[in-house]
């Protein structure tokens, strides 16, 4: 969407500009003259076609997500593509909640579950050029009750000594052999886990709690989804002196201006947080002790914009940097070689994992360019390109239920056809 700035017959420059500014404020739109600086907004609209998408594409893919709703499937949702230049697409559909008062848009409040980890990473990895982290740094070194790690063999549920410990590289590539009750709920160690880390605890306490548990695997053998993320906040937190929301304060949504990115939402935001249709979530209004790495976070697409342009400019984010750009390509190597077993890994033998992103290739080559991001399982996702120099964004909220027409997978895939159409 372009935007003229022509002053009307009757109206000066300035006044047109204010009208024009005004506007775009309403509809939630950043307004930037050539020679100001930004405006705290992080979306800036500049024209699609900087993407190579056109209007009866984003019409399309705003039809598929329309459906969805119509459908009962969703209540509403938000599609983002933009780069360090701006926002080509921003559309949304439905509203925050089936009441169908508030429509979702860019400050309306959604639980990203998972897209807490890659933030998480990001600290780690920040903490790791300060020198306050090793990445082959063993466990146990932060929280002691791993140091006698055991290993519980699948078949039987019988346990036997680690041959190594856990490492904090292994925490940020899933290969750690922490794993979760959700993700493995009939074997005896999601059991375990289930029957042990129960209730509210602060997260140092309940990091130890896991620590005195079994691990699924030989730490570094295998990928498998789990608590890995949580026990690196725990990490971060011994680490740094301070709890883990304070520490991402300070090391991430200060910096990048992502002040509405917190693990409780005030009381008074409530009114903006989205529901689902089918399935339960908490009330994030509520505080509780445990921090969860894993995927506590809530955040707006106003603020995650923030944290996705700062990964495709290769840590850096309108001046502020939060890493290094070798720090940043160090996350992106891939780790799962042919030694890792992929019997657990969500894509079976496509893509692979780096420290703290999934790797998945845009071409039919496995070797060829790719992008890196994660997901959330309240049906959120980020996408990052370098190769094709754009960052997506696609925010709803579902857990469970009838499978949609449009959810994060479609979101990705009719966005890629777009741009490379």
């Amino acid at each position: 969407m372009e935007l003229s700035l022509k002053p009307r017959a009757g109206l000066s420059d300035h006044l047109c500009r204010l009208i024009l500014a005004g506007s775009l404020a309403i509809n939630g739109l950043a307004y930037a003259d050539d020679h100001d600086e930004v405006l705290a907004t992080s979306i800036k609209m500049i024209h699609p076609s900087n993407f190579g998408i056109d209007q009866s594409e984003i019409d399309s893919i705003k039809a598929g997500m329309q459906e969805a709703v119509d459908g009962g499937f969703l209540n509403g949702a938000l599609i983002l593509v933009g780069n360090s230049e701006g926002v080509g697409v921003l559309e949304s559909v439905g509203y925050q909640t089936a009441e169908g008062v508030r429509p979702v848009n860019k400050d309306t409040i959604f639980r990203i579950y998972s897209m807490t980890k890659p933030i998480i990473s990001v600290a780690v990895m920040s903490m790791v050029e300060d020198g306050l982290i090793g990445l082959d740094d063993p466990v146990e070194k932060y929280i002691p009750a791993f140091a006698d790690l055991e290993v519980m063999d699948q078949e039987t549920g019988q346990t036997r000594p680690a041959e190594r410990s856990i490492s904090i590289r292994n925490l940020l590539t899933h290969e750690s052999g922490v794993i979760q009750e959700f993700f493995s709920p009939n074997s005896a160690l999601g059991k375990l886990y289930g029957e042990n880390l129960r209730g509210d605890m602060m997260l140092q306490d309940w990091a130890a709690t896991l620590g005195e548990l079994p691990v699924y695997f030989e730490p570094g053998t295998a990928w498998h989804y789990g608590h890995s993320t949580s026990v690196l906040g725990a990490v971060l937190e011994v680490a740094g002196g301070k709890t883990l929301d304070l520490i991402l304060q300070e090391r991430i949504f200060d910096p990048l201006g992502m002040d509405e990115t917190t693990f409780w939402v005030p009381p008074q935001k409530k009114y903006r947080v989205a529901e689902p249709v089918h399935g339960e979530m908490p009330d994030n209004t509520i505080p509780g002790k445990m921090l969860s790495g894993d995927g506590g976070l809530n955040s707006t697409t106003e603020d995650y914009v923030r944290f996705a342009e700062m990964l495709l400019n290769r840590g850096e984010y309108r001046g502020q940097r939060i890493i290094d750009e070798s720090t940043l390509e160090q996350m992106l190597v891939k780790h799962m070689g042919p030694d890792v077993s992929r019997e657990y890994f969500f894509y079976g033998d496509r893509g692979d994992w780096g420290l703290g992103f999934h790797i998945q290739p845009t071409t039919d080559d496995p070797d060829g360019p790719f992008n890196f991001g994660w997901r959330g399982i309240g049906g959120t996702i980020v996408v990052v390109d370098h190769d094709n120099d754009f960052y997506m964004l696609y925010m709803e909220q579902k857990r469970g239920g009838p499978q949609s027409p449009f959810n994060n997978n479609v979101a990705q895939r009719v966005v890629y056809e777009a741009i490379v159409n």
